[in-house]
C-alpha cells in the first residue's frame, strides 16, 4: 500500500491537521464505510455532502480525510490523529487518487475516449469489433454495459466514478487486455470522473443542444466546454470536421488532430455514399479517401452510420489495422438496441432503437424515410416521472414524420400509463399524424406485426438495449427481443 504522500503526489493540497508521513488501509467515499486507518474525500453531491462527516470520519480514526473547505465551516471540534487535507476540488484530488490507489492501470493500456451527443454507443461497439478482429484483446465501458474479456455487466454510468473507472481499468489489466474503448460523457468530464487518464486517442462525434438542465450543464456553452477537455486530456484527437461547433470543441486543444467526415481533404472522408439493402438488411455503402482508400459496406442505416463507421476506420487506421481487416468487421458490426434488425418476414423491416428523446426519434425517423419504405411505422411512449414537454415533442415528431403511430407504455415509473399516453396524443394531434393507442407493449408489437404491410419499415422505439419495465419502483422482465419471439411462436401456433 502506498504512503499518504505518493497517494496524493499528483496534486497539490494544504495540510489543515496532522501530517502526511503515515500510510492507509483502504480508500473510501461513501461515510457509512468508515473505518480506521482509512482515505475519505469528501465529495458535495447533488444531495448529500460529504463535509458534514468530517468528524465521523475523525471518529472512525481515518488516516485521511480530502475536503475542500477551511476547518472553520467543518463540525469537527478535535481533528484527533487524522490528517486533513485541503484541495480546491475534492473530486479532482479524488480521480487522482483513485488512480494511484489501483496503480495508475491506464499507463499499461492504449486508451481511447469518445465523447459526443449521439454515436459514442455505436462507435465504440464498431472500434471494439474491428481491433478485436485485428487480434487485440479489448474492453469496453460505455452506456450499455462494460465488457471485459467474456464477462458482460449492465452499467449504471455512462462514465463511471473515478474511483469505480480505476477499479475497473485495473480489472481491465489483471484480465491481459491491451486496449479499452470507452465512452466518456460531458457530465464525466464535468465531474473529473476521467481525470488522471492521458488518452491515447479521443474521439469526438457530433454536439447539439442535450442535457441542459438543473444537475446536469446550465447552458450549451458548458455543455461544449465540458466537451471539449478531452482534448487537452489525449494524445491523438480524431474528430468529425462537419460538425458545425468544431472549431469550440478544439479551442485550446493539446493533441495532434485527424478530421473525419464528408468533406472533401480531409484526413479520412467519405465519399459516393448510398443507401442500400432491402428487408431485415438496410445499410450504407461509401468509399473511404485520405489516408485510407477503400470502398465500405456497413449494416447499419442513414448517415449518422457512415460517420460512426468512418470514424471507427480513422482510428484502427491510426493503429495500423489493415483496410481488409477493418471492412470485414465494420460489416459484421452491431450494437444491441441501436436500429437492431429483428428478421420476422422477408416483406417488411422491424427495428429496435433507444431513442428516447425528440432529437433521436426525428433523427431516426428522418433516416429511415431515406429508404422510402411503403409506410414508416414508429411505436414508442414515455417514460413517467420525467418532463411531460418530451412527451409533446415525440408525439409532434412522430405525427409529422411517421405514417402510423403506435403509441405504448415505456417505463412508466410512479405515473398511470395512460396520462402519458394522453400526453404523447396532445403532440401527436399537433400535426396530421394517423395513430392508435395500445397501452400494453407487447400487444401494440404484436398490432405493428399482425398489420405490416409490404415494404413497411417498422421501429419500436424508446426502450433499445433496456430488458426491463419500471412500474412503481419495480423493474420487471421485459425485453423487446423476447416479447417478438414469443408473439411469432403464438401467432404461428
Amino acid at each position: 500500500m502506498k504512503s499518504l504522500k505518493e497517494l496524493c503526489a499528483d496534486f497539490d493540497y494544504e495540510v489543515l491537521a496532522g501530517n502526511m508521513d503515515g500510510s492507509y488501509t483502504e480508500f473510501v467515499t461513501d461515510n457509512r464505510k468508515l473505518t480506521p486507518g482509512c482515505v475519505y474525500v469528501c465529495i458535495k453531491g447533488a444531495n448529500f455532502d460529504g463535509h458534514t462527516c468530517v468528524g465521523q470520519a475523525v471518529e472512525a480514526k481515518a488516516a485521511l480525510i480530502v475536503v475542500e473547505k477551511p476547518l472553520s465551516e467543518l463540525s469537527c471540534p478535535d481533528t484527533g490523529d487524522s490528517t486533513i487535507i485541503k484541495v480546491d476540488s475534492t473530486r479532482a484530488a479524488m480521480a487522482h487518487i483513485s488512480c494511484a490507489h489501483y496503480d495508475y492501470p491506464a499507463d499499461k493500456l492504449y486508451t481511447i475516449g469518445i465523447t459526443g451527443t449521439k454515436g459514442k454507443t455505436t462507435t465504440t461497439y464498431l472500434i471494439r469489433s474491428i481491433l478485436e478482429q485485428a487480434g487485440r484483446k479489448v474492453a469496453l465501458i460505455g452506456t450499455i454495459e462494460t465488457i471485459i474479456g467474456s464477462e458482460h455487466t449492465p452499467a449504471a454510468n455512462t462514465t463511471p466514478d473515478s474511483p469505480v473507472l480505476q477499479k475497473l481499468l485495473r480489472k481491465v489489466v489483471d484480465s491481459g487486455c491491451d486496449t479499452v474503448v470507452m465512452e466518456v460523457s460531458s457530465q464525466g468530464l464535468m465531474l473529473h470522473r476521467t481525470l488522471g487518464i492521458n488518452f491515447d486517442i479521443g474521439i469526438f462525434t457530433n454536439i447539439e443542444p442535450d442535457h441542459i438542465g438543473p444537475n446536469e450543464h446550465e447552458s450549451f456553452e458548458q455543455y461544449i466546454e465540458c466537451k471539449s477537455m478531452l482534448f487537452r486530456q489525449c494524445k491523438v484527437g480524431i474528430v468529425n470536421a462537419d460538425d458545425e461547433h468544431i472549431d469550440k470543441i478544439l479551442k485550446g486543444c493539446t493533441c495532434t488532430v485527424v478530421k473525419y467526415g464528408f468533406k472533401e481533404g480531409l484526413d479520412y472522408s467519405a465519399a459516393n455514399v448510398r443507401f442500400v439493402g432491402s428487408g431485415s438488411r438496410l445499410g450504407m455503402e461509401f468509399d473511404v479517401k485520405g489516408r485510407a482508400n477503400y470502398p465500405v459496406r456497413i449494416n447499419m442505416p442513414g448517415k449518422f452510420s457512415v460517420y460512426n463507421g468512418l470514424c471507427a476506420i480513422a482510428v484502427c487506421d491510426q493503429l495500423g489495422i489493415e483496410g481488409e481487416t477493418v471492412r470485414t468487421a465494420i460489416l459484421s458490426g452491431h450494437v444491441k438496441g441501436r436500429i437492431e434488425p429483428v428478421h420476422v418476414s422477408d416483406d417488411f423491416t422491424l427495428l429496435i432503437d433507444y431513442a428516447h428523446n425528440s432529437m433521436a426519434l426525428e433523427s431516426l425517423l428522418t433516416t429511415l424515410r431515406e429508404y422510402n419504405p411503403a409506410r414508416l411505422v414508429c411505436l414508442f411512449g414515455c417514460g413517467g416521472n420525467r418532463s411531460r414537454d418530451r412527451r409533446f415533442e415525440m408525439g409532434e415528431v412522430s405525427g409529422r414524420l411517421a405514417d402510423l403511430t403506435v403509441i405504448t407504455s415505456d417505463n412508466p415509473r410512479n405515473e398511470e400509463p395512460l396520462d402519458i399516453i394522453a400526453d404523447i396524443r396532445t403532440g401527436i394531434d399537433r400535426t396530421d399524424g394517423k395513430y392508435v393507442e395500445i397501452p400494453d407493449r407487447k400487444e401494440a408489437i404484436r398490432y405493428c406485426i399482425k398489420n405490416a404491410l409490404p415494404g413497411d419499415i417498422i421501429v419500436l422505439a424508446g426502450k433499445g438495449h433496456e430488458d426491463y419495465q419500471e412500474i412503481r419502483g419495480v423493474k420487471h422482465p421485459m425485453d423487446e427481443r423476447v416479447l417478438i419471439a414469443e408473439i411469432m411462436e403464438e401467432e404461428n401456433s
